[in-house]
Parts: structure tokens; C-alpha cells; sequence
């Protein structure tokens, strides 16, 4: 594809007309990470963070804005979603948390942005819960990992092993 499906002949914005697709099985999995110091790291896993419970806030919070991403990015279209996972991949060395979004649906429309929108707010919802504790928090690494179904096919970032 070489030029961008969402500008008309003029190239002003425009959302994507779908409506003579086939709606098919999608997936998409993406990825965030959150940089954390090593005290608020053990505070984070041994639940001493003052607000509450950060990897469960976090998760509502990701799942919360993967289903109202049409509302935050324009030309997105809404989707009904028909599932949404969030995991936690805790890292002890580097103390870093990897947040994983999976999300699917069987529509005219990819979900990649729902993917990436859950995992970029469950990230930003960490660093809410934890900022008294610590201002230098990092949020980056921000990526589609995998995507499956519709007319532009597969998708599998090098960096994805699974």
C-alpha cells in the first residue's frame, strides 16, 4: 500500500468507508513497558503502593480505554470487542513491568489500535499509582508485537517470540 488510507483525493482527513468488507477473525497483540527503580518495583510486587492494588488498577484501566479507543483517536472506528487480556510480565533484574495486551473481535475493522491504546493506558495508570513514590518513571517500548486477519494478512514484529 503506498499511500495513506485515511486522506481523500484532496488529502484531508478522512475515516476509512469498510462497509464492502468481509468482516474476518482478528488479533492483535501489543506491548508497553514501564521502567521502574528498584524500591518502587518491590513496593509494586509486595502491594505497598499507597493507592491500592497497581497491576489490578492498571488492567481495568487498559481494558477500559482498548474498548473506547474510537473516542480518543479520530479515524478509528468502533469496534465491538469480544475479548481483551492484559498480563504482566514482572522483570526482577531490570525491574521493569511488560505490559501485554491481547485483543479480538471478528469485524470489517482491525483492532491493532485497541491493543496498543490498552497497553499504552494500563502503563500510564502504573505510573499514576506510583509517581508519589517515584518521579523518574519511564514509560517506552510502545509496539504492535502481532496481528491476524484481514485483507493486509499477518503480522509478526521480529522481536515477538510466541
Amino acid at each position: 500500500m503506498d499511500k495513506f488510507s485515511h486522506l481523500d483525493e484532496n488529502g484531508r482527513a478522512r475515516m476509512v468507508d469498510v462497509s464492502e468488507k468481509d468482516p474476518t477473525d482478528r488479533l492483535a497483540i501489543a506491548t508497553a513497558k514501564v521502567f521502574l527503580n528498584e524500591k518502587t518495583y518491590k513496593m509494586v510486587q509486595n502491594s505497598e503502593i499507597e493507592k491500592g492494588d497497581v497491576l489490578t488498577v492498571a488492567k481495568v484501566a487498559g481494558i477500559m480505554a482498548a474498548k473506547n479507543t474510537s473516542n480518543m483517536i479520530p479515524m478509528c472506528h468502533p469496534i465491538n470487542l469480544t475479548s481483551i487480556e492484559i498480563d504482566f510480565v514482572m522483570d526482577d533484574k531490570t525491574h521493569t513491568i511488560e505490559i501485554r495486551t491481547s485483543a479480538k473481535l471478528n469485524a470489517k475493522t482491525g483492532v491493532e489500535m485497541e491493543a496498543l491504546t490498552g497497553a499504552s493506558v494500563a502503563a500510564l495508570a502504573i505510573y499514576d499509582m506510583c509517581k508519589a513514590v517515584q518521579k523518574d518513571i519511564e514509560i517506552g517500548e510502545i509496539k504492535l508485537l502481532r496481528k491476524t486477519g484481514g485483507k493486509s494478512g499477518d503480522y509478526k514484529n521480529e522481536s515477538y517470540i510466541g
